[in-house]
């Protein structure tokens, strides 16, 4: 974080880490978002992606096919976008 990026892609962070280190992160995840930092998270944990989401990009076969806002976000409507 030396360069202080105004956004961060962030590509599976918490596959393979342990819980106290995923807490580490979202802790880190929530403070960078305060301080105005955009975060894109690409994940493919269900719990993490409701969990931790302000708005989500459902992608099938390689396109975008919906954006949910968190006020409507569900699993069951991200598996229905995802499922085509």
């Amino acid at each position: 974080m030396l360069l202080e990026p105004d956004i961060l892609i962030l590509d599976e962070p918490t596959k393979g880490i342990d819980v106290g280190a995923k807490a580490e992160l979202y802790k880190l995840m929530v403070e960078l978002s305060k301080q105005g930092k955009t975060i894109i998270m690409i994940t493919s944990d269900m719990l993490e992606l409701l969990s931790m989401s302000d708005r989500v990009m459902v992608m099938h076969e390689g396109r975008q096919v919906g954006i949910i806002p968190h006020t409507e976000l569900t699993q069951e409507r991200v598996l229905e976008l995802a499922s085509g």
